[in-house]
């Protein structure tokens, strides 16, 4: 079932929807379920599986010189989704991105979801990779989340690369897209961050995952921003509930948003990380019944492969 349909049927009473990590390269899908079991009570109606790209390490060779190696260290994606839709009959979204990816690479890799019975996509560009400053599309690749969401919907449409194919059989992906309340950190202004998002719902997005978001009040500006630049979709805020003092640094680092003063000075005050663990539990239990009271249409958590924390959360929320 698509996300759409899912919060359509589920009438205004906010869904529950999480994200996982696939396990490390070596490790097998037992750590994916151990993470998800927990959750499981709390009906999640989808759940989004991470895509990461590769990265690039240089080992020395025996002449001296260095020799590029492609790494992925967290391979996987497509067969956790069907893993996850066989085992738990839950939707499964993959995500899907520009970094690492011809036009063509990602064609296959549609087909090959479409084979799987996945009717889900989170579309994304994705991070430049460790060894560059600025994201650099493949050759023949998409530069942006907008070009990606076009091929999706032109797959929807049964057109494919290949023009010349005959009787090509149309995708039914529903396709999500990813969003910034507080402005990507590549875009010069809130107002052309806008710009860009709606043009990705132009182009064939159907609802809206945000970044995580700490403070209520920056999630509901930035609907409004959107609804008064005509953009309607589901909007779906994301959110983490913080666990250690060292994300204080870390979170605002990585991922470019605001810690709210409150947040942080109960943080300062924690004397052990099983401390902060609680604040942040307490302070996502408050910030995710406010949304729900508010009529978001669902929400998403960051679970960053660690589960304990989400369902002490969904106890008392869902």
């Amino acid at each position: 079932m698509k996300v759409t349909e899912h919060i359509a049927k589920n009438k205004g009473k906010g869904v529950f929807s999480f994200e996982v990590l696939p396990p490390l390269k070596g490790q097998n899908i037992q750590s994916i379920f151990e993470s998800i079991d927990p959750l499981m009570e709390f009906d999640p109606k989808f759940i989004d599986v991470t895509y990461h790209r590769e990265e690039y390490i240089y080992k020395t060779q025996s002449n001296g010189l260095y020799k590029k190696h492609v790494v992925k260290k967290r391979p996987g994606t497509v067969g956790i989704c069907a893993a996850i839709q066989n085992k738990y009959k839950v939707d499964a979204i993959p995500h899907i991105l520009c970094g690492g990816f011809t036009k063509e690479d990602t064609e296959n890799f549609l087909i090959d979801l479409d084979f799987l019975g996945i009717d889900n996509v989170l579309a994304l560009r994705g991070d430049a990779v460790k060894t560059e400053t600025y994201f650099r599309a493949e050759p023949d690749g998409h530069h942006y989340a907008s070009e990606l969401i076009s091929q999706l919907s032109d797959m929807n449409k049964g057109k494919y690369l290949d023009e010349e194919l005959k009787n090509s059989s149309a995708t039914n992906f529903c396709i999500g897209t990813a969003a910034y309340p507080e402005k990507h950190m590549e875009a010069p202004s809130l107002e052309s961050d806008l710009n860009f998002l709606k043009k990705k719902i132009e182009n064939g997005a159907e609802y809206i995952i945000t970044q995580m978001v700490f403070d209520n009040q920056k999630f509901f500006d930035f609907v409004a921003r959107c609804r008064k630049g005509g953009i309607k979709v589901p909007i779906i805020p994301g959110l983490k509930p913080l666990s250690t003092k060292r994300q204080l640094n870390l979170i605002p680092h990585r991922f470019h948003v605001d810690l709210p003063d409150d947040l942080v000075n109960e943080v300062l005050k924690c004397k052990n990380n099983q401390a902060v663990k609680q604040v942040g539990v307490e302070w996502c239990i408050q910030q995710s019944q406010a949304l729900l009271k508010l009529g978001v249409p669902a929400l998403h958590y960051y679970t960053m492969g660690k589960s304990e924390n989400i369902k002490e959360i969904a106890k008392r929320v869902f």
